[in-house]
């Protein structure tokens, strides 16, 4: 088959965007040559790879199957770009970065060191819930993933960055705020305030009350550590969020309760698919996260 470059990146874009005009645009190409492109690409191939319902692209069977050709493609090809840039003595390249909303709370400031030491760099940061990294983990669209809990039905390269303690948090008039070692089941008649289902920060809490044999009364369910820090300071309940959420983000009006058992004890994870080979770049940046978790570790 004879296929260019360009149509893979129109095809890309058009995946990316859901519809040609969209793709015309990320590529800068006009609407009526992004057609002629992805018409003469599916002619190529013998197959249609798309269709048009209602406005919306759906890809075929060999629509997604190019796609996933097409992303592994242009990773080999940038991997090569970034060796060339190596060989030559300089430091550039994309870093694609996702990780699980928790972890913004530091993420963004070892992002910013790397760039600082390596201005070359171009960096796209995914910020969402751990089913959305999940979801672009399967897809293999990022070079590394920063979740505390990695899926056990994946084969992944796992590496243990930094501790993720989880904290039992209440408003600072709470009657337990000035007590100490308080035992959990004290807390059976409180109000919680959780995460979603299927987070990280819930998965390990549940799994911790059942280990204990606690059942909480869940007041509310929220799928943002600030809305929950909030509502904890508002008296709605009390809540677990991660040590990280407190420390980079402050809320006035909470405090840490002395709970046996609490911090709940978890890491943070640097993740990939296993057998996928990380580019120059993205091997520098794992680097740069381990220096930094040694040095907090060590307390340099």
């Amino acid at each position: 088959m004879n296929i260019t470059f360009r149509q893979l990146d129109l095809f890309r874009a058009l995946v990316a965007t859901g519809s040609i005009s969209g793709a015309a645009r990320a590529a800068g190409v006009t609407q009526p040559t992004a057609s002629v492109h992805l018409r003469e690409l599916a002619e190529e191939i013998g197959l249609p790879l798309y269709e048009v319902i209602g406005r919306t692209v759906h890809l075929t069977e060999a629509g997604r199957e190019l796609a996933t050709s097409a992303r592994a493609m242009q990773a080999e090809w940038e991997a090569y770009g970034q060796k060339v840039a190596a060989l030559k003595g300089g430091e550039r390249g994309r870093l694609r970065v996702a990780v699980v909303s928790t972890a913004k709370y530091f993420v963004p400031r070892l992002l910013g060191g790397f760039c600082a030491a390596h201005p070359g760099v171009d960096v796209a940061l995914e910020v969402l819930n751990r089913d959305g990294v999940i979801a672009r983990l399967r897809e293999n669209l990022d070079d590394l993933y920063i979740m505390s809990r990695p899926p056990h039905d994946l084969a992944l390269e796992d590496r243990i960055f930094l501790p993720n303690p989880l904290v039992l948090i209440a408003a600072q008039s709470h009657p337990l705020a000035k007590r100490r070692a308080v035992e959990l089941r004290e807390l059976s008649k409180e109000r919680f305030i959780l995460r979603e289902e299927g987070s990280g920060t819930r998965l390990a809490v549940d799994a911790h009350f059942r280990a204990h044999r606690f059942r909480p009364q869940v007041r509310l369910v929220l799928g943002s550590n600030e809305a929950i820090k909030e509502a904890v300071a508002g008296g709605l309940g009390v809540a677990i969020v991660s040590a990280h959420a407190l420390r980079h983000a402050p809320t006035r009006g909470v405090v840490t309760l002395d709970i046996a058992g609490f911090p709940i004890a978890s890491n943070w994870h640097i993740v990939y698919p296993s057998g996928r080979r990380l580019s120059p770049v993205a091997k520098v940046f794992e680097q740069h996260l381990m220096r930094h978790s040694q040095a907090t570790t060590t307390g340099r």
